[in-house]
């Protein structure tokens, strides 16, 4: 797949010298207003067809593509030259990194850990928070995610909480793939989570009125941390 982003797009992103990462941090993906003019069809017709490119190397085997490519799927049927000028830096990025990839060890050792955080508010256009997660198996990285969450956030540590329970999910899934697989570990399933607040959420009993919009999240957290999982302070 690298090598047809380069046959196709490479020249048109060759402008660009010493991409370091594949979006500043802090980008956000503004969606066009009524005023903004629209690339042509055929150009939008490209831009759809290199994010479809650059998705497929998210699901596979780049997950430090992950927020880019999800910021500039945002505007899928409705992009602007700006939209093009991110697109391109992803895509010299993948250029330059086309030697990185997920490399796969064996080993006995099958703990499974989970990292998570969240920008809180980060879509400048909706105020909703951003979750990202990663989860390895012993040292190898089977799943991530970077995804908007689905409900505007009053404070960081909601929207910790929230991608902490967006991860719950995930491992319990995972828990079930591996049970019928016939894998075990004796290990608990270990999410590290950056916000403080969000493991005091998870071990209280009282949620207040502030989160009783949350309330299911943070039960369904709450039961899955009595089982197997725990969750611990990260200094990431």
């Amino acid at each position: 797949m690298v090598k047809k982003i380069e046959k196709e797009y490479g020249d048109a992103a060759s402008y660009l010298k010493n991409v370091n990462v594949p979006m500043a941090s802090g980008t956000t993906v503004i969606r066009p207003t009524e005023d903004d003019p629209l690339l042509s069809p055929e150009d939008q017709k490209d831009y759809r067809s290199a994010v479809g490119m650059l998705l497929y190397l998210v699901k596979h085997s780049r997950p430090d593509l992950s927020n880019a490519v999800r910021e500039l799927s945002k505007v899928m049927s409705g992009a602007t030259n700006d939209h093009v000028k991110l697109l391109h830096q992803v895509i010299k990025f993948v250029l330059e990194t086309k030697d990185r990839g997920i490399l796969v060890k064996p080993n006995k050792h099958l703990g499974v850990t989970a990292y998570c955080d969240s920008d809180f508010a980060g879509d400048k256009g909706n105020r909703r928070s951003i979750t990202g997660f990663l989860i390895h198996l012993h040292d190898v990285r089977i799943a991530w995610k970077s995804k908007q969450q689905g409900a505007v956030t009053l404070s960081s540590s909601e929207a910790e909480y929230y991608a902490v329970s967006e991860v719950a999910m995930e491992l319990k899934f995972l828990k079930m793939i591996l049970d019928f697989l016939g894998v075990h570990s004796d290990e608990l399933m270990k999410v590290y989570v950056a916000n403080i607040g969000a493991i005091h959420l998870a071990n209280n009993a009282s949620t207040g009125t502030r989160t009783k919009h949350s309330d299911t999240r943070i039960h369904f957290v709450r039961e899955l941390t009595q089982g197997e999982e725990r969750l611990w302070k990260s200094n990431l």
